[in-house]
């Protein structure tokens, strides 16, 4: 499985950006999809994820309301719709699957927030 990201960078306080991660491979066997990030000196954390089956989505609290994960199964893509960004959520985006038992990552998308 492989993993690419876009849709990063730069944007002001209070606006918006989408992130996709496109995979292909045997794409047929991912659980499921995550979207981390790691900030400068900090350590990397989970954002959101989506199960591939039933589509159940979870958030970290820091962007429930804020941010909002979905998926295109024909495009075999997953979305990170981020809004009312903050200079907190400034950070290297990561796209994560989970598929028999492995894990893959993508290769990080920067996003900015900043005036």
């Amino acid at each position: 499985v492989q993993l690419v990201e876009s849709g990063g960078g730069l944007v002001q306080p209070g606006g918006s950006l989408r992130l996709s991660c496109t995979a292909s491979g045997f794409t047929s066997i991912i659980y499921r999809m995550s979207w981390y990030r790691q900030a400068p000196g900090k350590e990397r954390e989970r954002v959101a994820r989506i199960t591939s089956g039933d589509g159940t989505t979870n958030y970290a609290d820091s962007v429930k309301g804020r941010f909002t994960i979905s998926r295109d199964n024909a495009k075999n893509t997953v979305y990170l719709q981020m809004n009312s960004l903050k200079p907190e959520d400034t950070a290297v985006y990561y796209c994560q699957a989970l598929a028999s038992g492995y894990v893959y990552w993508g290769q990080g998308t920067q996003v900015t927030v900043a005036s």
